[in-house]
């Protein structure tokens, strides 16, 4: 659970917990609906289990507040040696990937970027791309717009090269 610090002038007030709507708050007062539908808490490794990593963009149900047109984010953990299983190819959009830990190595036509301190970062726009992880690794991937029609359906989107 995420705690969230509020504000104070002795800077002691002690930490709340960020509940659903309804909830009462450490002051006693009920959450209003206005302010708990304006922010969104989660932790990206879980929040993103059943997308592949993707925490906002397009694919979320229609109501989140992580659904966006505009954006998609992604927070992926890879293992040694896993891939794109193949190439993204005809993008249109610009991506954004930084290297949280480990190395991580992004190819693009007639190039190869290798991620390899904390914060190291590529940005291109709509070139075909493929990556690969070469020791364990977390990358934090932001791409826009988010776009219909890009994700592989029912491949695997990962593989371990040989």
């Amino acid at each position: 659970m995420l705690i969230l610090q509020p504000e104070s002038d002795s800077g002691r007030s002690p930490p709340v917990p960020c509940r659903l709507t309804g909830e009462m708050s450490a002051s006693g007062m009920l959450l209003s609906h206005s302010v708990t539908d304006l922010i969104y808490t989660g932790n990206a490794k879980i929040d993103g289990e059943e997308r592949r990593g993707w925490i906002l963009g397009h694919f979320m149900p229609i109501g989140d507040i992580r659904r966006s047109k505009d954006v998609e984010i992604r927070w992926a953990v890879h293992q040694p040696g896993e891939r794109r299983a193949r190439w993204v190819t005809e993008e249109q959009r610009t991506a954004a990937i930084i290297l949280i830990s480990g190395r991580f190595r992004v190819e693009l036509p007639g190039q190869n970027v290798v991620l390899a301190q904390q914060g190291d970062y590529v940005v291109f726009h709509g070139v075909s791309h493929s990556w690969e992880a070469e020791t364990h690794c977390i990358v934090l991937g932001i791409r826009w717009p988010s776009v219909p029609g890009y994700q592989s359906s029912g491949e695997a989107t990962f593989r371990r090269s040989e």
